[in-house]
């Protein structure tokens, strides 16, 4: 009988003879036979502590470190610098040890934070809600297709391809037990062709911009369709890139997402990260999460506390559509300090910096003999290229000369290179970039 580390089989003989049960089997009867399993988990056996730090140990060593490679990923984590203020006040410990903030009389300063960050969420989107933040980029999708589909009470949902397939991955995941419908909408040309979709009608269209690969697509081009269909209009965003870009409200978005991770966030092995989420006015009792309001107390004090939790699924129960309670909070502080350090015009020298080191990249690697453009469409801080050989072989070859060269892609059958530049790349990187390529690529 299997049972958590600390339960000694003594442990489990006294529960099952408390039960008045004669042993496992009888525990489980009520388990359908066919959701059993059969033989147990192929796992191997247990290892002591030493032996797993070796082997921790030999596979950190057939790792490199970001530090080790100069970093031209993206794809949704990216190589920010995060600001010595960031490191500072994020890991405060009144922020690292302060618990769950159910009880506003005692989590004043976590709350107030938090409702900081929830308005530069909501500028950042151009929408009048947001919340505390949810797990991450792909479930921050999720939940907007889960608003999308209560409120329309329609099962299809149409999506863009150039939307991270990672996040496209997760949202198949948690949405095939809820009978969720995705349909696949193509990209003409590097950005969606939402005309060209077809299928039931939807509750929600749900694009990018930029999309996975570096382009604009902005979310006005969907609002007509979905206005034609009664359906929302739901886009992920990069909060750097919006530091130039018109907001998803402002182009008619319902609801829109994003990966927090480039404000405060190192790479980190891929986690933890931050969702950001923010919607309109409308749909302010579906919100995903926690929502900190602003109020004042029976002597007239501001107060912050959290609110409209008649939306959650520990009230709503089967209602609810959702099932997340929680928040990220640390990281969401960090990405608050930040983006507050920044101030819009910061925001904007940032995403400056970073459009003009992305053009001047493409165009010394589009002058490799071999290099196409995968796609044509105008990219703001990364871009997609096709080489003459393919873009694994090119990464492994550029972490040969120093660099991580990007991530592969594929569009429409063609496969690339997918390259990103941020504020930390100086000229004399990206000039080596370049050079480096032409090399590998010959």
């Amino acid at each position: 009988m299997a049972g958590y580390v600390p339960h000694t089989d003594e442990d489990f003989a006294r529960m099952l003879s408390e039960l008045g049960l004669g042993g496992a089997d009888e525990l489980f009867r009520s388990v359908p036979a066919a959701l059993r399993l059969a033989g147990g988990l192929d796992l191997p056996l247990g290892l002591g502590e030493p032996d797993v730090s070796s082997q921790m140990s030999r596979l950190a060593g057939a790792n490199r470190a970001p530090a080790e490679l100069v970093c031209f990923a993206g794809g949704g984590a990216y190589d920010h610098d995060i600001p010595a203020v960031v490191r500072a006040l994020g890991g405060r410990s009144e922020f690292v040890t302060s618990y769950t903030p159910y009880q506003p009389e005692v989590a004043q300063g976590v709350l107030q934070v938090l409702f900081e960050y929830q308005t530069l969420v909501s500028r950042l989107a151009g929408l009048p809600v947001a919340n505390a933040s949810v797990y991450d980029g792909a479930t921050a999708t999720v939940e907007a297709v889960n608003l999308a589909v209560a409120c329309t009470g329609r099962p299809a949902v149409w999506l863009s391809a150039g939307l991270n397939p990672r996040w496209r991955e997760v949202l198949a995941t948690l949405s095939a037990g809820r009978g969720i419908e995705l349909v696949d909408v193509p990209l003409s040309g590097g950005t969606t062709d939402w005309e060209a979709a077809r299928g039931a009608p939807p509750a929600a269209l749900v694009g990018a911009s930029p999309n996975y690969l570096g382009c604009i697509d902005p979310p006005r081009r969907a609002t007509p369709v979905a206005q034609a269909a009664g359906a929302l209009v739901v886009n992920a965003f990069d909060p750097v890139s919006a530091g130039l870009l018109r907001t998803p409200g402002e182009q008619g978005a319902d609801v829109a997402v994003a990966e927090g991770q480039p404000l405060g966030t190192p790479l980190a092995f891929g986690g933890p990260y931050l969702g950001m989420f923010a919607v309109a006015g409308a749909h302010v009792r579906r919100l995903p999460g926690r929502l900190v309001g602003r109020t004042v107390d029976s002597e007239g004090r501001t107060a912050y506390v959290t609110t409209l939790r008649a939306r959650e699924q520990d009230i709503r129960r089967e209602r609810a559509s959702s099932n997340i309670c929680t928040n990220q909070t640390l990281v969401a502080v960090a990405a608050m300090v930040q983006m507050a350090w920044l101030g819009t015009a910061g925001l904007r020298e940032l995403a400056l910096r970073c459009a003009r080191g992305t053009r001047y990249l493409r165009e010394a690697v589009l002058s490799v003999p071999g290099v196409e453009p995968l796609v044509d469409a105008p990219v703001v801080r990364e871009f997609a290229v096709e080489l003459p050989i393919s873009p694994e072989l090119a990464v492994e070859r550029m972490a040969e000369e120093g660099f991580l060269a990007g991530l592969p892609v594929s569009v429409g059958g063609r496969e690339g290179l997918l390259i990103a530049v941020t504020e930390k790349r100086v000229r004399a990187e990206l000039d080596a970039y370049a050079s480096a390529l032409e090399k590998v690529v010959a």
